[in-house]
């Protein structure tokens, strides 16, 4: 390594660690604001991300909690009137977990009021830039997902 990377590399160990507490206080402090907890918000963005209804499987997937977990906190979701379960039509004995129509409003008014200052931040970024963010965001997606499943195995 040249000392400049030497360098970088000092100071993106505190700027990293830093960057990962801001976001998950800020789902916090989002979900606090919905009164929910903060993976049930996250775990309806993340099923707003799929093609349509999931199975409680997918959702400790999508997660990383275990199947118990997730059953729980569809539990909460359908209880707060956010998704409800429902027979899959090709294969009856399976149940599928649906984002009610209407359930995210709430959501997407925060989002909204929110969002400007999120695209501000990118508005100065070059194209280069900002295939290199999503390149690097895709990359962490993976790492992150590589990780739960490392912790869940206890190999860790």
């Amino acid at each position: 390594m040249t000392p400049a990377r030497d360098e970088l590399m000092a100071q993106l160990w505190p700027v990293s660690r830093r960057y990962l507490a801001s976001y998950v206080l800020f789902n916090q402090a989002v979900a606090d604001h919905l009164g929910m907890h903060p993976t049930d918000v996250q775990c309806l963005n993340l099923l707003t991300l799929e093609d349509g209804p999931v199975t409680t499987g997918r959702i400790a997937e999508l997660t990383g909690l275990t199947s118990g977990s997730a059953t729980r906190l569809v539990d909460r979701l359908e209880k707060a009137g956010l998704v409800a379960r429902q027979r899959d039509e090709a294969d009856r004995r399976r149940v599928l977990v649906a984002v009610l129509p209407g359930a995210l409003e709430r959501f997407g008014e925060v989002w909204r009021s929110l969002s400007g200052d999120w695209v501000a931040i990118f508005a100065e970024d070059s194209e280069d830039e900002l295939a290199f963010l999503l390149r690097h965001m895709n990359r962490t997606v993976e790492l992150g997902h590589r990780q739960i499943a490392r912790l869940a195995s206890g190999d860790v």
